[in-house]
């Protein structure tokens, strides 16, 4: 510990009462130690001052487990947040982020990774005992105070004790491989501030939908169920009508190694961009059989706030709960709840083609950029694959162009060409034959995918730009192992221009995949939009060896409401709003 770049290096860990779906918890207590000096602090919250105890200038390391709970303390305290930041939870993650998965890798703890590193902790009975304490709210006789301060102190202790080990272990490194789990640090400073701002609802319609929901799924089914004629007399979906829907229309449907269909929603979703009219069926399925309107985290000022889960998949995309977070699957739910407050503007920005445009930075392609560069990438596929004229649009040849758009998006799995058959409902010998323009036509982008995979299977790993590890315990599916660099650094590319988005004042709500939500006055809304469109370009040079990508946004000014632009939710929407 000796051997290290900073004055200082502070761990420290804060109790604190949560309010869920608010802006801020309630700090009950703090410690924190300077691991080199030993050095303690011990506050309990009537000590706290306008600033931290600690040093948190870029010349000091702040060091916790699940960062964000305590940065949260600080922005609920008025404190700045620390320069310099370790999140052990994270390098953990790191460290045990494998396929198959970890049976830790979705919901760490401490106790997990001291239990993984070989060292023990509190007893968790002990740990639930204090937790209830804490959360009991207080008042707390100087009795429990002390307790409570003592209990907070263990896991101080575990991180004095966790830090040493992960540096032995090679999981963090205080060389140049430092900056990026400082990166990683840096994106849990966003990640707290934008959990902090949320997304701005209405809370009139909200509270009208959750008082009259349990009739309105039932009527759902009798008004946009019928249409379908897929559902039996318990309301229940019914797989063998399904397939008969299916075969009047004449639509092939991806099948499981059981021979039955494929039902699970992200197959549903493909399905549906194929054939639209299954787009309001896919989102009544989800209302019906997954939403939980009653665990959608609401704050008492109007917001929905929830954990955003950093980290949370093999390839680091953000994981927040389906039904706790308002861009869950419920396309129609978010069309009718996400407004901005008055005087108050949302945007949305996104990167236009990120996968593709991914692709074509990383494997250099040089007609993968061209096409990228033009202003349908699918079309330029068709006219470069010598099957569109020169004068072609979306217009003109739309049939053809969903199917060049279908071969792009499968590719970047790693599709076969009967999957891709499949999900364009034509026989495999198209499928075979647009998978052939791919291969000929974007050579280059296959000679890199080739050996990305020859590289992973080779070393059993693989990684982003900026060190995102994944490794393989057994022999991963290829198609995964393909589409790992389009996702992986696609998520990176979201964490920077989040970290400087938020850092320039930027009011972000939230991540979505491969997109921003913001809020502004009024006033300040186009000048924030042109801002973080900038941080979104810029972190596209960045990740890309100074390949850039582009962005689209729609603005939504009080009192208009979110809309999704492919309008996916417009038929639940107004059955829903028809019925309320």
């Amino acid at each position: 510990m000796s051997d290290h770049p900073f004055n200082e290096i502070w761990a420290a860990d804060f109790e604190f009462v949560p309010h869920d779906g608010e802006r801020y918890p309630d700090p009950v207590c703090l410690v924190a130690w300077e691991l080199r000096s030993r050095r303690k602090i011990r506050l309990w919250k009537n000590q706290f001052g306008e600033n931290p105890p600690y040093s948190i200038a870029a010349d000091s390391l702040f060091v916790s487990f699940s960062v964000p709970a305590e940065l949260s303390c600080h922005l609920a305290l008025g404190w700045p947040l620390p320069a310099r930041i370790l999140d052990l939870r994270i390098e953990f993650l790191r460290a045990i982020n494998s396929t198959p998965p970890h049976p830790d890798y979705r919901n760490a703890k401490l106790l997990h990774a001291l239990a993984y590193y070989g060292l023990d902790g509190i007893d968790a009975t002990e740990k639930t005992y204090w937790q209830d304490l804490v959360l009991r709210g207080g008042p707390w006789t100087a009795e429990e105070q002390k307790g409570i301060l003592d209990y907070c102190e263990t896991d101080v202790i575990a991180i004095d004790r966790l830090l040493p080990i992960m540096i032995a272990k090679a999981h963090i490194s205080f060389d140049r491989r430092l900056v990026l789990s400082l990166y990683r640090g840096r994106y849990m400073a966003a990640v707290t501030r934008m959990q902090s701002e949320g997304i701005p609802i209405d809370m009139d319609r909200y509270s009208r939908l959750l008082e009259r929901w349990e009739p309105i799924k039932d009527q759902l089914v009798v008004t946009l169920g019928a249409e379908y004629g897929v559902h039996d007399a318990e309301h229940s979906f019914s797989e063998k009508r399904f397939a008969q829907y299916l075969a009047k229309r004449g639509w092939g449907w991806p099948l499981l190694e059981s021979g039955r269909l494929d039902l699970k929603d992200k197959t549903f979703k493909l399905m549906a961009a194929i054939h639209p009219e299954l787009e309001p069926l896919r989102q009544l399925r989800y209302t019906l059989d997954k939403l939980k309107l009653n665990e959608l985290i609401v704050g008492n000022d109007g917001f929905n706030r929830c954990w955003l889960n950093p980290f949370g998949s093999r390839t680091s995309r953000n994981q927040p709960s389906n039904t706790k977070f308002i861009f869950g699957p419920a396309v129609w739910l978010r069309d009718f709840l996400i407004q901005a407050k008055p005087g108050w503007g949302l945007a949305y920005i996104d990167w236009v083609g990120q996968e593709f445009g991914i692709a074509a930075g990383l494997s250099r392609d040089p007609l993968m950029r061209e096409a990228y560069a033009s202003e349908d990438i699918y079309i330029a596929f068709g006219k470069q694959a010598r099957v569109l004229p020169e004068d072609a649009t979306d217009q003109t040849h739309p049939i053809e162009r969903d199917q060049f758009k279908v071969c792009v998006l499968s590719t970047q799995y790693g599709s076969g060409y009967r999957s891709l058959s499949e999900r364009i409902d034509q026989p495999d010998i198209v499928g075979r034959e647009l998978l052939g323009h791919h291969h000929k036509v974007y050579r280059r982008f296959w000679e890199w995918s080739d050996n990305t995979v020859n590289h992973a299977l080779l070393y059993n790993h693989q990684r982003t730009v900026f060190d995102w590890e994944h490794r393989f315990v057994e022999r991963p599916k290829i198609n995964s192992v393909r589409n790992f660099h389009m996702q992986g650094n696609g998520a990176e590319m979201l964490r920077l221009a989040g970290c400087l988005g938020t850092e320039n004042g930027i009011l972000i709500c939230a991540p979505v995949h491969d997109a921003y939500l913001i809020m502004a006055p009024i006033e300040r809304l186009e000048a924030d939009v042109e801002k973080m469109r900038a941080y979104m370009a810029e972190a596209s040079r960045v990740v890309l060896a100074g390949f850039e990508l582009r962005t689209d946004y729609r603005l939504y000014v009080h009192p208009t409401y979110y809309h999704d632009p492919k309008g996916r939710g417009d038929k639940m929407l107004a059955i829903v709003l028809s019925l309320l």
